[in-house]
């Protein structure tokens, strides 16, 4: 049943939400159909054009989704008749030049490619070709529906600087001539650390933005997740990325608490626990029980979950199993050897064993200078020396990091750390 015409602003939001749920099957749909991810860009922003015509007098479908694929596949068929391509490819894409039917848009909905499209989409926007920078672009313009001005301003760069990203990422792509198909099985396991390494930048930066005014990007991390249950969908059987998906969840779940109301940092010993999202806790714990059921040796992010778990667990910090938490950061070191872990576990060491087990690990760390740059260690280290007695010291150690810091709502709260360090 159509919806009824509700005017242009009405229509305009709602082809907003339906291109957020249905810009990656779009795209994915019709790359496949064309074997161009950047012309199935195209074709899809045609659709969604179109639909800002029609529906303010038509109303929304009642299949709005199959309707912007019957669109774009009309315009597909104009482009290959105009291009003079061959019949093979105008049966591909479908002749029928009728007004789509009610059977056409069930048919485009339960299109049985959805899912192999999807995957083959977020691989390919993740190829090794491609920079850190292009992919994490790439996949939040097709896979997230977000616009170039959205995904500008969620990473702080100017708008032209994100549209080169995307341009010089499909310029590569069909340079390479890099197909709009599955890795091969030897190349799946390489290529899959990739989407996941680009579904997780997404997600930390929403959760501890690098640098601006603002502490967090909650819209980021909920883009992140909603991937993360895509892939979820599309490779049930992968443990890691079970893993990943419930590690986001239970990190996002402390999202409501993790700021006060004038938008001031609050750290996760001063955080209000009730404010905790529960929906997500208890599907970030559900979904680790079922990567737990899989079986599977324990990969990053799954070590990750089980601490992001023993964190969701406990009803203060006070009671919070520190020693597991360091016992798991000891695996995860092992597994993906990064100082930040080693940073990270020395935080756990300190809270399990005391602050001067804690500052030895640090000052190791601190003398390698692999993190000389990074103002959570100086934090790190502020927080122990205080529980230490030595406030001088600490005061030194928060006004570094408050130096070192590019977030302003972060190096305030480095300044105020300082400033109420007790004699």
């Amino acid at each position: 049943m159509t919806t009824p015409p509700a005017g242009a602003e009405g229509a305009r939001r709602a082809v907003e939400a339906v291109w957020r749920m249905e810009a990656g099957r779009l795209i994915a749909g019709l790359a496949r159909l064309t074997g161009d991810l950047g012309l199935a860009e195209e074709l899809a922003q045609d659709a969604l054009v179109a639909a800002l015509e029609h529906w303010p007098a038509t109303g929304v479908p009642p299949n709005p989704g199959g309707w912007l694929m019957t669109t774009a596949k009309r315009r597909a068929i104009d482009l290959h008749r105009h291009r003079d391509m061959s019949e093979r490819k105008l049966h591909l894409l479908a002749d029928d030049r009728q007004p789509p039917s009610p059977a056409d848009l069930a048919a485009a909905s339960a299109d049985d490619h959805v899912g192999d499209d999807l995957l083959r989409l977020i691989f390919t926007a993740c190829h090794p070709a491609l920079s850190t920078e292009s992919r994490v672009a790439l996949v939040l313009k097709c896979l997230a529906g977000l616009s170039t001005a959205e995904i500008a301003r969620a990473f702080l760069v100017s708008e032209p600087t994100i549209a080169q990203r995307i341009v010089r990422a499909k310029k590569t792509l069909s340079a390479r001539q890099i197909a709009f198909e599955m890795p091969r099985a030897g190349d799946i396991a390489a290529r899959r650390g990739s989407v996941l390494e680009v579904v997780y930048l997404i997600f930390n930066e929403g959760y501890a933005a690098t640098a601006g005014e603002d502490w967090m990007r909650p819209e980021l991390c909920a883009e992140a997740t909603r991937l993360g249950r895509v892939l979820v969908a599309l490779m049930p059987a992968d443990a890691e990325v079970g893993g990943l998906l419930a590690l986001m969840e239970l990190q996002a779940s402390r999202l409501p608490a993790r700021t006060d109301a004038e938008g001031n940092p609050v750290l996760l010993a001063e955080q209000d626990r009730r404010r905790w999202d529960r929906l997500l806790l208890r599907r970030g714990l559900a979904e680790l029980d079922r990567v737990r059921a899989l079986d599977a040796p324990a990969g990053p992010y799954v070590v990750q979950a089980e601490i992001a778990a023993c964190h969701a667990r406990a009803t203060s910090v006070g009671e919070t199993r520190w020693d597991q938490i360091a016992a798991w950061y000891a695996i995860l070191g092992h597994l993906w050897p990064s100082p930040v872990v080693e940073l990270n576990r020395a935080i756990a060491v300190g809270m399990a064993d005391g602050p001067a087990a804690g500052l030895a690990l640090l000052d190791e760390l601190t003398g390698s200078g692999r993190l000389a740059g990074y103002p959570q260690l100086r934090a790190a280290r502020a927080e122990m020396l205080t529980r230490l007695g030595r406030p001088a010291d600490a005061r030194t150690e928060y006004e570094r990091a408050a130096a070192l810091s590019k977030n302003d709502r972060e190096r305030q709260l480095f300044f105020s750390r300082a400033l109420a360090v007790p004699d």
